[in-house]
């Protein structure tokens, strides 16, 4: 819904299809990621003043917040970008694109880029086509262009485009699925998965925190927590003795 209020689906899906979700909640997740940075804000404007504050913050506020250059494209333009499936607004070719046997991202970013993509493509002269020189010029005439460079990529499997695209500097990616995202090698390195213990069913596997200190690297304790099962730690923290914590959880106030 709130994806939907704010914008987000406008711009997400194929151009004559309905408009369509993000595959998770980013509004919430973005949402709490603003909530942290807010929090450490107002903390440390409480250790310089001494002073506290409330934090006002919804999440039709975030997913706006979160609609970036598709934001300021129609602030500037005055016009509601439409939906490109997955090809970017302002760039061109970025997108996914079909190989002989599967498919890939293909993200060139500037025109060195596009004029090593078309040589390695056997397709030199496109860059060289007025067209098609510069990005501005790719991003007004991309119909044209599109299905010059689908049909080029489905010249060579998805392995050869990786391969060769990387060794000439173009940026790209395979579209993983999620048993191919925590099998590949660099997610592993960076350990983005963990084993932690659960008290009822040993341990179970989580998502690690994306951030890596040098100093204090964050640690893991155990899995998410049985409902209530550190009610009276809390409480306790707060100043109730167990008498009062015990009326609590008689009147069914806490688990």
């Amino acid at each position: 819904m709130i994806q939907a209020m704010g914008g987000l689906m406008s711009v997400t899906g194929e151009p004559e299809g309905q408009p369509m979700k993000v595959g998770v909640a980013l509004a919430d997740v973005m949402t709490g990621l603003y909530a942290v940075t807010a929090i450490q804000a107002a903390l440390l404007h409480r250790e310089q003043s001494g002073e506290g504050q409330y934090i006002d913050m919804s999440l039709l506020d975030v997913q706006v917040a979160a609609l970036a250059n598709q934001a300021m494209n129609y602030l500037v333009a005055e016009q509601p970008p439409a939906r490109l499936g997955n090809a970017h607004p302002n760039i061109v070719p970025y997108e996914a694109f079909a190989t002989e046997d599967g498919h890939i991202i293909l993200a060139v970013g500037n025109d060195s880029q596009f004029r090593a993509f078309c040589e390695l493509a056997g397709a030199a002269d496109l860059a060289e086509n007025p067209a098609f020189a510069t990005n501005p010029q790719r991003v007004a005439n991309r119909a044209d262009l599109i299905p010059l460079i689908k049909h080029l990529m489905k010249q060579y499997s998805s392995d050869w485009w990786l391969t060769q695209l990387e060794g000439c500097g173009v940026p790209c990616g395979p579209i993983n699925t999620l048993d191919q995202v925590f099998s590949d090698p660099q997610v592993q390195h960076r350990e983005m998965k963990v084993n932690l213990q659960h008290p009822e069913i040993g341990s179970v596997p989580g998502v690690a925190n994306p951030v890596k200190f040098s100093g204090t690297p964050v640690t893991y304790q155990s899995a998410s927590p049985l409902l209530g099962e550190h009610s009276d730690e809390v409480l306790q923290q707060l100043g109730l003795d167990a008498a009062e914590i015990a009326k609590l959880r008689q009147d069914r106030v806490i688990s």
